[in-house]
């Protein structure tokens, strides 16, 4: 079933348009590719099926428990690849979320599209304790797509954790070949896409709550996977539950916000260009937050963003990217400048803004980095000091 895309969200609540569908289809599909993490670690990564029975399921409700995938990504002690999406997950991609970004089915081919991570290699124990960040997607968006910056932060050290929110993106796959697809009602009017998103935050931060809960059984020697899939070697024991970070793009933002102010050990928090939701847009945070703006956004043109600052009492920053867009904070600002040229009714700069892509992808990873490294190891940055003359394209607003 098809609720908004991702870009009638986007064009809803951030005044964006939605692009016609790509006229020129190429003689064989596009392979993308995207760009290595810089850290000192290799990376490795594992999916778990994780099942929450202690609740019904809140988007489905017929459903008697929640089920989950989720993702550790981690520094591990050599490097490999995987696919960024499994392959079920990449073909239902292609037949019904690309279209959604313009794109037709079988110009890109999305399966083929590699990650710099190895499907459990040992974690690299070297790294030390790691503390945990978690990542919410943003609406209807899968955990996959924003695997750059994931793999930025494992790559420096962190265990990342990305969740799929099930059945809100278009296709989830779990173990066995099963996908689970949207299964949101029909939204008609502003009052009924309020009701929806308020059932989902609520679903979205009792998720990222219950897998801190299961990572936390994970690190004391047990393997939480509902299916018993092995562990990478030197997971178990090796998470710094006691620093705990969170960050989302879009509507993962204001979940993570969420998060912030509901649970107690999560230390800080990161919203990537979403508006804000629920409770925490009028109450604010008291712990550390950062919220980075595209190019658009401004306290004056997003209300929420307005009353979420001057409630909030602890470290914050606001940064804004210039020439970013929305959609520039998360993969398709390293994806979609290879298919410029190539499917050219493709909006690329309506999404991802005029912006340099390599620059902003370096400008994100230094700022997210930054941030977490000063709130979670107590590694103080200059970059939230003032100008940086490394990255002149991001200014810090008062």
């Amino acid at each position: 079933m098809r609720t908004r895309s991702l870009l009638a969200i986007a064009a809803l609540v951030l005044g964006s348009a939605t692009p016609a569908a790509a006229a020129v289809r190429p003689a064989e599909a596009i392979r993308v590719t995207l760009p290595a993490p810089t850290g000192r670690y290799p990376v490795g990564t594992v999916a778990l099926h994780l099942v929450d029975r202690s609740r019904r399921d809140p988007v489905v409700t017929s459903r008697p428990y929640r089920e989950l995938m989720v993702s550790i990504w981690y520094p591990a002690r050599e490097p490999g690849q995987s696919p960024q999406m499994p392959p079920l997950a990449a073909a239902g991609f292609d037949k019904d979320t690309a279209a959604d970004l313009g794109i037709k089915p079988g110009e890109v081919d999305w399966a083929a599209t590699k990650t710099h991570a190895g499907v459990r290699t040992p974690v690299e124990r070297r790294a030390g304790a790691l503390p945990v960040v978690l990542f919410s997607p943003g609406f209807q968006a899968p955990r996959t797509l924003s695997t750059v910056l994931v793999e930025e932060l494992a790559s420096r050290g962190y265990a990342v954790v990305t969740v799929d929110h099930t059945y809100e993106p278009d296709q989830v796959e779990f173990p066995g070949g099963r996908v689970a697809g949207d299964e949101l009602p029909p939204v008609r009017n502003e009052q009924e896409q309020a009701k929806l998103f308020k059932v989902l935050l609520e679903a979205r931060v009792a998720d990222l709550r219950f897998v801190l809960d299961e990572l936390a059984r994970l690190d004391r020697g047990h393997d939480p996977d509902a299916d018993h899939a092995p562990l990478p070697a030197g997971l178990r024991g090796s998470l710094d539950l006691t620093h705990v970070g969170v960050f989302g793009h879009s509507m993962g933002g204001a979940t993570a916000a969420q998060l912030v102010h509901d649970d107690r050990r999560v230390d800080a928090g990161a919203n990537l260009d979403g508006i804000m939701l629920g409770p925490v847009a009028q109450s604010g945070v008291t712990k550390p937050f950062l919220q980075v703006a595209g190019g658009p956004t401004t306290r004056s043109s997003e209300p929420t963003w307005k009353s979420f600052w001057d409630a909030s009492t602890g470290w914050k920053r606001e940064a804004r990217f210039a020439g970013t867009q929305h959609f520039s904070f998360f993969d398709l600002q390293a994806i979609f400048p290879q298919l410029a040229g190539r499917l050219p009714n493709v909006p690329v700069t309506d999404l991802i803004g005029t912006i340099d892509p390599a620059r902003s992808i370096a400008a994100q990873r230094a700022y997210l980095t930054a941030f977490f490294d000063q709130q979670l190891r107590g590694r103080h940055s200059p970059l939230f000091d003032g100008p940086s003359q490394a990255y002149p394209e991001v200014k810090l607003i008062p």
